[in-house]
């Protein structure tokens, strides 16, 4: 079958507390919290949803914050997502340094493929990039940010892997990517329309220490497919390739399979259907804490073991 990934989807990070995971994406960056709910694996943890207004995949970084519930601090290595990547308008990273500088957070400022930009780390710390890029999807104008310097998206995602051959093949082949430019190290791969959202950078990093999962570090990453029909289409594609599978999982906003690549990182891929809306008006969203149906009867005991927060 010919390729159907669209763009990424998301990214889902391990963090440490609640609060200042929020204050950090949506006063700080100015995301939007386009869904406050739970890991539907541990329902005492929260599970936050950041994005654009409508939560367009390709803009979405969530969180599973487990301060408190023993989890350790992870390491960043190979086999991981080692920075998540946000596209801003290219003149913003001169305001953008005044900002971060502002609220005391430490950066350090490069460039890419011809790109400028600013790298630091969250309250947790993950690697975060600010990349001053030519992006025309329209950013949440509701939050902190003014819209001429607000974030348009995930801009791409680094793989830090040791030996990258099999990755590639398989990025290349039943993903449909196209490797489009070369650094170094750094291979660009696209997918899709390209730009903003649709790009994965393999940094090659032979020797690197390999990563575990832990505070501070992304827990996966996932891919967008249109329909149920070509995500089941896509799962027997890459069970036809040896990678081993999950079941079709209901994540309520999306259906989700997941798969670890041959590099050692978790990949998903999620539906593009239902959406975020499916339990929530677009004005309200992020403002109630939404269950799935299967945990309704727990409500209250769920919200008794969740942490305290003040919406932002």
């Amino acid at each position: 079958m010919g390729s159907v990934i669209r763009s990424l989807h998301h990214v889902t990070a391990t963090v440490n507390e609640a609060q200042a995971d929020l204050d950090f994406y949506v006063q700080l960056l100015g995301l939007r919290l386009v869904k406050k709910t739970v890991n539907f694996d541990n329902h005492h943890v929260f599970h936050f949803y950041y994005g654009n207004e409508q939560g367009t995949p390709g803009t979405i970084m969530t969180t599973f914050p487990y301060h408190g519930h023993g989890v350790p601090i992870g390491r960043i290595g190979a086999g991981q997502v080692t920075v998540t990547s946000f596209s801003v308008p290219a003149d913003s990273i001169g305001a953008w340094r005044e900002r971060l500088a502002a609220h005391q957070v430490s950066f350090t400022e490069g460039a890419r493929f011809g790109e400028p930009f600013l790298s630091f780390v969250d309250p947790s710390g993950l690697m975060i990039e600010l990349i001053g890029a030519a992006d025309a999807r329209a950013p949440w104008t509701g939050g902190s940010v003014d819209a001429t310097l607000a974030i348009r998206g995930i801009h791409s995602v680094t793989l830090a892997i040791q030996t990258p051959a099999r990755t590639l093949d398989l990025l290349q082949g039943p993903l449909g990517f196209t490797l489009s430019r070369t650094e170094g190290l750094r291979r660009r791969l696209t997918v899709g329309a390209g730009g903003g959202g649709h790009q994965v950078d393999i940094l090659e990093s032979p020797g690197l220490h390999a990563g575990w999962n832990g505070l501070g570090t992304v827990h996966h990453v996932a891919f967008a497919i249109g329909t149920g029909e070509e995500q089941l289409a896509m799962r027997e594609e890459l069970r036809h390739a040896g990678l081993h599978v999950t079941e079709v999982r209901d994540r309520q906003y999306f259906t989700s399979i997941y798969f670890r690549e041959p590099g050692g990182v978790l990949y998903e891929i999620a539906t593009l259907p239902p959406g975020f809306t499916v339990d929530e008006e677009l004005k309200a969203l992020g403002t109630g804490l939404k269950l799935p149906h299967w945990e309704e009867p727990h409500r209250a005991l769920i919200e008794k073991g969740l942490p305290p927060i003040i919406l932002p």
